[in-house]
């Protein structure tokens, strides 16, 4: 299975390939901060992704701010409002809140998709 994305230090970041400019580049989600970072060859790509990382993590030291933490564990979701309803039954039937019942159903799908 293929992935458009890396990892380094809990961070993510996205990957795409310009064909044009035959060029890789991508950049950092789950945070407001902007980091972006390219290559033209996968090693490229991976290094100066984890270079714009460690460079994101440095400027947050050296101006005293605290670096943004990605994907914080909260979203806001919209949902038709019958699937709403149909999630409450279900946590209810379960004896669960609605969060944990859906944390629940989230991390099961997840699992079957042998994401990593």
């Amino acid at each position: 299975m293929s992935k458009n994305y890396l990892k380094y230090r809990k961070y993510v970041g996205t990957v795409q390939f310009d064909a044009d400019d035959r060029i890789f580049h991508g950049h950092v989600l789950g945070i407001n901060d902007s980091i972006s970072f390219e290559g033209s060859s996968v090693e490229e790509l991976e290094q100066d992704f984890k270079a714009a990382i460690e460079n994101y993590l440095e400027t947050c030291r050296k101006i005293g701010k605290e670096p943004e933490k990605p994907f914080k564990g909260a979203f806001n979701l919209r949902l038709d409002p019958s699937l709403h309803e149909m999630l409450v039954a279900g946590a209810l039937q379960e004896g669960k809140t609605l969060n944990a019942f859906v944390k629940d159903v989230l991390k099961k799908a997840v699992s079957e998709m042998h994401l990593s």
